[in-house]
């Protein structure tokens, strides 16, 4: 067993997860030619993206205490191809926004005259005489 980190998973952030990609695993497995489910404990795999993600090391660069790179980089590959990824974060967005009582049901964005001005001078090509 080695010591966490302070990037790694909770036990109630693994429960939130867990379910999409156990989910994501067996339709792997079963697309798969030779139904293998694989050895790498996803947990671990998920710990070792959250660590690159929050020290924004090199994939070659990740802790030898957490999974091999090769294996952490394939499966990030993976799940972004599946679109894992953006349904994970969605979730977790959904919890956070839970959590802080907001809507995520509404968003306001408040643009003012001198920005939409400013804008648009950006945009538009200069006209040279």
């Amino acid at each position: 067993m080695r010591e966490p980190y302070f990037s790694d998973l909770s036990n109630e952030q693994r429960a939130l997860i867990e379910p999409m990609i156990t989910a994501w695993k067996q339709g792997r497995v079963v697309r798969s030619a030779t139904g293998d489910s694989g050895s790498c404990d996803l947990r671990e795999v998920m710990n070792a993206l959250f660590y690159q993600n929050r020290m924004g090391c090199q994939w070659r660069m990740l802790p030898h205490d957490l999974s091999a790179w090769s294996a952490v980089f394939y499966y990030f590959r993976l799940w972004r191809e599946d679109g894992l990824d953006q349904r994970i974060q969605e979730l977790l967005r959904c919890q956070v926004r839970e959590k802080a009582r907001v809507s995520y049901r509404y968003t306001a964005a408040i643009l003012d005259d001198p920005v939409l001005r400013a804008a648009a001078c950006r945009r538009s090509p200069r006209l040279r005489a």
